[in-house]
């Protein structure tokens, strides 16, 4: 084999010759390539001709008609006298106060029945394994059904309402909670956000600092700082308007707080549920992978139990329970879709209703498409950006 000066192989010249492995490479991407070019234009044209044929118009530029339906749900304000394109930014919105809620839940369930799984208590260990194998083996489907059911028709109404908690109700017409309410709260949220930016910014600092100089400084008292000055800065700058609003029995309702109807309140429990399974599975799986020798290491040095799972063994199995726990999370954003079967008027149902009233079905469900895939591809972009921090730099 040719060398060039520097002692690397010499690249090959092509020849133009049909034994020449790669020019034939080349010919058969381009075949490849051109055959799928091909399929698709037919199948467009195919389509728009089959369109224009029935009169069916096409286009986005139904968006801005009126929608003329109500949505029962929304966290933005919207009115049957909006349009269509703000009636599926709602949708969208609730689907991602769906999946936020639910990825969150399931990760912190997730995570306990894990680590409950391998308990040395011999009921907790049991009562864990029988959770996983129970719930993940019924369609999520039919644990959607289930526990609207158990809701809509099991629970009791609003003056006969579960009270759990201090300012906390669950009867059929869903949960209702304290919620906070005023001006300030987005300045508060805001200030929330960039403090928690700026400590994640002073770890990674603190944390290369530590590998370049072995030197460790405690930075905990300029995050607790942080979490409280900015916050009341937000509070300050937005006005100082807040207030505690805890949700009231009036007549067959109940007033104030935040709402959890039935149908959000069914699908939250049974994505969390349902998905938190699958994530003690893996958990279970990523500390059983970190050898025995790390926690007679740890022992041996005087950690107990507790702190040898959340400073040794944890931080190693991560490198194994993150790649499959991001298969889960888009599992639940896909999953979401499925609220369509007991009413919750995510994304999926208001493109429903959409093209049920327009005829724009190709459109709606490239709406659809497009919307999932964005989200999926964010999600996952994080996730391989995280695994990629905590993975095993060979020197």
């Amino acid at each position: 084999m040719k060398h060039d000066s520097t002692g690397r192989p010499a690249a090959r010249k092509m020849r133009l010759s049909w034994h020449d492995p790669a020019l034939r490479a080349i010919v058969y991407q381009v075949l490849v390539v051109g055959a799928v070019a091909l399929t698709a234009w037919y199948l467009i044209a195919n389509t728009l001709h089959n369109l224009a044929v029935r009169n069916i118009a096409t286009g986005f530029a139904f968006l801005d008609k009126e929608a003329g339906f109500a949505i029962g749900e929304s966290l933005i304000d919207y009115s049957p006298q909006d349009t269509y394109r703000r009636a599926i930014i709602v949708g969208l919105v609730n689907t991602l106060r769906v999946a936020f809620i639910s990825l969150v839940c399931a990760t912190i369930l997730g995570i306990v029945i894990g680590i409950a799984r391998l308990s040395a208590n011999w009921l907790v260990a049991r009562v864990a394994a029988m959770y996983v194998e129970f719930v993940r083996n019924i369609p999520l489907l039919l644990q959607l059904l289930i526990w609207y059911a158990l809701i809509s028709e099991i629970l009791p109404g609003p003056k006969d309402a579960l009270h759990p908690l201090p300012g906390v109700f669950l009867s059929n017409r869903g949960l209702m909670v304290p919620a906070f309410e005023g001006d300030s709260l987005s300045g508060i949220v805001v200030g929330l956000l960039i403090s928690l930016a700026a400590i994640s910014a002073i770890a990674s600092w603190q944390r290369s600092v530590f590998l370049r100089t072995g030197t460790q400084h405690r930075l905990w008292g300029w995050a607790v700082g942080a979490l409280l000055l900015l916050p009341t800065v937000g509070w300050i700058a937005t006005g100082q308007d807040i207030h505690f609003d805890a949700p009231r029995i009036t007549g067959f309702s109940f007033d104030g707080g935040w709402t959890f109807s039935p149908e959000l309140f069914a699908l939250l429990a049974g994505l969390v549920t349902y998905t938190a399974a699958f994530i003690a599975e893996i958990v279970r799986s990523g500390i059983q992978s970190v050898g025995r020798g790390q926690w007679e290491a740890a022992q041996s040095i005087g950690l107990r139990r507790g702190r040898v799972l959340r400073l040794v063994v944890l931080p190693q199995a991560l490198r194994v329970i993150v790649p499959p726990t991001t298969s889960q999370y888009l599992n639940v954003v896909k999953n979401s879709s499925l609220a369509v079967a007991i009413g919750y008027p995510d994304l999926v149902a208001v493109v429903n209703t959409t093209l049920n009233q327009t005829g724009q079905a190709i459109e709606g469900f490239l709406i659809i498409m497009a919307a999932y895939m964005t989200v999926s591809l964010i999600i996952s972009a994080f996730m391989n950006w995280y695994n990629a921090r905590i993975m095993l730099v060979e020197r």
